[in-house]
């Protein structure tokens, strides 16, 4: 009878370990989808007020600054690797915000409606690949490999198209973007998940958290960008 209880007391504490397990990761997650969601709000913010200040639109886009919008996310993902939590969470602000302003141009090339409409569509396929991500049993890691050798392929081809101009060629590479990002949301949500069960200290995670959030976030505008080629009315 006490070996049963034992039994019986083992199951119980392993069902509830589990479920602070989980309650953990559901927590985790939301920060990063928060930290994503916020970056998406004011690279919007950012976008929609230099689109509609045309001294501000000007000076970015009608002089060399524009390298320096569209250049300086990179050096700021550099340098978030190489930060604590809470530098890094100013430097993601700071890139979101930079992002932002870098494609403000699309309000002038397409219209608001089908910009909005877009979104929607990306908001859409993208909770449909991160929830994907999150139940899957499956181990995306060989997966996640060949997206990324097809996201350097896709660079490629972008690189090459600027010389070319061909259409057909553009709208392979949306199409093919749209399809990496799409499968790379997956994969990221697989990741940062697994991340989480790894554990690490406190400071450790909340970075995690704001990297994770990154990821999510390239994702997303990435996949956009894709989809508003292909399903943007333009001006």
């Amino acid at each position: 009878m006490a070996t049963d209880f034992s039994k019986y007391q083992a199951t119980r504490t392993g069902t509830r370990d589990q479920a602070m397990l989980d309650e953990g990761l559901r927590s985790y997650m939301l920060k990063v989808y928060n930290y994503m969601a916020s970056g998406l709000a004011l690279s919007g913010i950012a976008a929609a007020l230099t689109a509609s200040t045309p001294a501000v639109y000007n000076a970015v886009f009608g002089t060399p600054l524009q390298w320096v919008v569209m250049l300086a996310p990179i050096g700021l993902l550099l340098a978030m690797s190489r930060t604590s939590a809470s530098t890094t969470k100013v430097l993601y602000w700071i890139m979101v915000a930079t992002f932002g302003v870098s494609i403000s141009y699309i309000f002038q090339v397409y219209t608001a409606e089908s910009v909005v409409r877009v979104f929607f569509i990306t908001a859409a396929t993208f909770g449909a690949a991160s929830l994907y991500g999150y139940v899957t049993k499956r181990d995306l890691t060989g997966f996640g490999s060949f997206l990324f050798m097809g996201l350097i392929g896709i660079f490629i081809a972008m690189v090459v198209n600027i010389f070319l101009a061909s259409t057909m060629m553009h709208f392979v590479i949306s199409v093919l973007g749209v399809l990496i990002f799409t499968g790379l949301t997956a994969f990221d949500t697989q990741r940062i998940k697994s991340e989480y069960y790894h554990g690490h200290s406190q400071e450790v995670m909340e970075k995690g958290a704001v990297m994770g959030a990154v990821s999510m976030y390239l994702n997303f505008l990435n996949l956009f960008m894709f989809l508003l080629s292909l399903l943007g009315n333009r001006n």
